[in-house]
């Protein structure tokens, strides 16, 4: 089992720890965007004292149409980060979909995440253990939590014990997705547990640009802290009507700090 796993900057995800935010918008919409967008929600944690990490993809490889906006270059995506680590001193996630992209991508960013449709993609594991960054690996729609297990021995047995898994809601293919609290506790028996609310309340495997009851993201994220997750993970928009991707699951970025205090209090 592991129990804690370090960050950048002393954040550390694991048992007996403050609760870590995972935030950012979905995508890189532009360079001036996602700085504007990290430096918001870094002053909104600095407020709240919660220890943040920013995350924003840079290519959406797994968009439900093929004329979906996708990202960036990959290129862009590293000047993007490092001026973010550089200028407000943030740690970075990013999710990858190719081994290759690991390589690529390990001096410029913090932890690594795995997708979760591709969360038993052998190859991706191992090479994003390789780097010897953390690895954030997100449960997929279509297994249960015991089943992670074996996705984290991936991972340490390719020599990195640096292991952090997430939960995003379960799908049976009848467009919604279904929270099961219990996955929260059994995945923590492998490795710090991450809830990613704002997927975990899209419209089925079509994501949020066909939906989302959005209604339902400070409930879910009140009930997973209560159960005793170690972070949370909020996608964010300053203006999610026109956002790229996954605008209709994304927390106003105005409404943002209340949502957070108000989960706060459920820990106290």
């Amino acid at each position: 089992m592991i129990d804690s796993v370090k960050i950048k900057d002393g954040i550390v995800i694991g048992k007996s720890t403050p609760f870590v935010l995972i935030a950012g918008p979905c995508v890189i919409e532009s360079a001036e965007h996602t700085f504007h967008m990290a430096s918001e929600i870094k002053k909104i944690t600095n407020r709240l004292g919660i220890p943040y990490i920013f995350k924003a993809s840079f290519d959406k490889a797994n968009r439900t149409r093929l004329e979906n906006y996708r990202g960036v270059s990959i290129d862009v995506a590293i000047e993007v980060f490092t001026k973010i680590r550089n200028e407000l001193k943030i740690p970075i996630t990013t999710d990858i979909h190719e081994p290759w992209q690991a390589d690529a991508l390990k001096d410029y960013i913090d932890l690594i995440q795995i997708p979760a449709f591709l969360c038993r993609q052998t190859d991706l594991l191992v090479a994003a253990a390789k780097t010897g960054l953390p690895v954030n690996i997100k449960k997929a729609q279509f297994v249960n939590g015991v089943d992670m297990e074996r996705a984290v021995n991936k991972v340490i047995q390719s020599g990195n014990d640096n292991v952090v898994l997430t939960e995003r809601g379960n799908t049976f293919g009848y467009g919604d997705y279904v929270v099961d609290m219990r996955n929260l506790v059994t995945m923590r028996d492998y490795a710090p547990v991450i809830f990613d609310a704002t997927h975990s309340v899209q419209k089925g495997c079509s994501g949020g640009s066909s939906g989302s009851n959005r209604h339902f993201i400070e409930p879910l994220s009140k009930a997973a802290v209560a159960v005793g997750v170690d972070g949370l993970f909020l996608e964010t928009h300053d203006d999610p009507t026109n956002a790229l991707s996954d605008g209709t699951s994304s927390i106003p970025l105005n409404q943002l700090e209340e949502m957070l205090n108000n989960i706060c209090k459920v820990i106290g």
